[in-house]
């Protein structure tokens, strides 16, 4: 049974969690299930700020890169089109 999570602005709350001893956390199980991380799946890591971590699918970065790979070369036409030759004097 999944536990009702507090959203505010499309972003959710899961709960708390400790570290551990050995720096480890414990991600809810609401938020597993929710989120569908999965046993072994990798997680980056980021720093945000002097107080803030925050955890991202490994996997969804992946994606985003990939798309942005194959869209580099529409991109790269894009922004030919619209510059200006530079002005004469």
């Amino acid at each position: 049974m999944i536990k009702k999570q507090h959203t505010c602005g499309g972003e959710s709350f899961y709960g708390t969690t400790t570290v551990g001893e050995k720096g480890q956390v414990v991600i809810p199980a609401e938020a597993r299930d929710i989120l569908k991380i999965t046993k072994g799946e990798k997680l980056l890591v980021f720093g945000m700020g002097d107080d803030m971590v925050v955890f991202s699918k490994l996997s969804h970065m992946e994606k985003f890169a990939t798309h942005l790979s194959n869209k580099l070369d529409v991109i790269r036409s894009i922004i030919k089109q619209t510059e200006r030759p530079p002005r004469r004097r």
